[in-house]
């Protein structure tokens, strides 16, 4: 199959940048996004053109790096799929596709199609580590976990930190991400003791970025390569009123609900 690319190029932050095309020509229909191009790249250094600068690592849809907005759509036009596991028969033949890096403040352009995405880092590193005491592996029944709240964590825990939420956002808010890396301690035993201080932590970090507010419309969660519901953000928001109430102090909670 034969597609047209139309690919935002920028050599560097200080690069006003803009859209080129380029042609992609005997694609094979069950090439990954990232396999077709790879091949466009290869024609471009052969010509003694640089290569399009995009990110990848895993290809297998586990570290979230392969962020690109595709055709105006996070990761592109599959539902529940990094851009690595986009295939090119989801395009038709002649196909004009225009790819560019995430949109948002608080990741700006490096170069090409890659966004620095630390910002995110720096929320995580905010949360701060749990206390849970570490060793040699415990009985797994040592802890009970009910398992509602095992599956919800599980369901926050598959957040693998690609940006596509913020992307997706009329605001970009970064709120879908946060609440998913708070949720997740959060309704475990185990994240009980710095509940409290990690929350107010991280939404700390989170504003301090300079990603927009959350107002739940929504297209987080459908760009989500995980389909992560926002209703870890509603959890976020009670566990962030709850800390603030009680002046962030770390005290003994009923449990992970």
């Amino acid at each position: 199959m034969d597609v047209t690319l139309r690919v935002w190029r920028q050599r560097g932050p200080s690069d006003p940048g803009g859209i080129v095309e380029y042609p992609a020509t005997g694609v094979s229909p069950d090439a990954s996004f990232l396999e077709m191009l790879d091949l466009v790249n290869e024609g471009l250094m052969a010509r003694g053109e640089p290569p399009i600068a995009f990110a990848h690592d895993c290809r297998e849809g586990i570290c979230g790096a392969c962020s690109l907005m595709i055709d105006g759509i996070a990761h592109g036009p599959m539902a529940g799929a990094a851009t690595c596991q986009v295939h090119m028969r989801s395009f038709s033949d002649g196909a004009t596709i225009t790819i560019e890096p995430w949109r948002a403040a608080a990741f700006p352009v490096l170069k090409d199609l890659i966004v620095d995405r630390s910002a995110l880092d720096r929320i995580i590193a905010a949360g701060g580590f749990v206390t849970a005491a570490t060793g040699g592996a415990q009985d797994a029944n040592a802890v009970l976990v009910p398992k509602e709240a095992a599956d919800r964590a599980m369901d926050a825990a598959a957040c693998i930190g690609c940006g596509a939420c913020v992307a997706a956002c009329p605001n970009a808010s970064a709120s879908l991400f946060t609440a998913a890396k708070v949720s997740h301690l959060g309704l475990m035993p185990q994240g009980q003791p710095e509940r409290s201080r990690r929350v107010i932590r991280m939404v700390a970090q989170m504003d301090a970025e300079g990603f927009g507010d959350c107002t739940l419309f929504g297209e987080c969660q459908d760009a989500c390569p995980k389909e992560i519901s926002i209703d870890v953000i509603a959890r976020m928001h009670r566990d962030h009123m709850r800390a603030v109430w009680f002046g962030g102090e770390e005290r003994a909670e009923t449990g992970p609900g």
